[in-house]
């Protein structure tokens, strides 16, 4: 058995976020497991850059409203208890809807691949 206490809560990085996001990890697998669970909470607007993960992504909307968006489809709104796949090598992005807080459950797999920023024009389906 394996007990870990729980690390400080990060600020998301601003070369893979736009907005104030803050990350509280939750778990990793043990090598080779590529396992990594994180919650993830979003301020008003914030939102994450286009990225893919290498064996896909599982994200379980705790609180608040959210959008979601794969590269050529439309951005969906997301409530709590809503959950999103998207598949290995799928490029996407998640955040907050504007003026709500988001709050989400994330679960990879394997290795996050991040490309550009959301802009605003992409954030609001324009």
């Amino acid at each position: 058995m394996e007990i870990s206490r729980k690390p400080p809560t990060a600020k998301g990085p601003a070369e893979t976020f736009t907005g104030e996001v803050w990350v509280d990890p939750v778990t990793r697998g043990l090598p080779p497991s590529g396992l990594n669970a994180a919650t993830v909470h979003f301020t008003p607007g914030a939102r994450t850059a286009w990225h893919s993960h290498e064996g896909g992504q599982t994200l379980y909307v705790t609180e608040g409203r959210g959008r979601v968006q794969a590269r050529g489809q439309d951005i969906v709104e997301l409530n709590p208890g809503d959950v999103v796949f998207t598949p290995d090598g799928e490029e996407h992005w998640h955040g907050a809807s504007p003026g709500h807080f988001m709050t989400h459950l994330s679960i990879t797999e394997g290795r996050p691949h991040w490309g550009a920023h959301v802009t605003d024009d992409e954030y609001h389906g324009q």
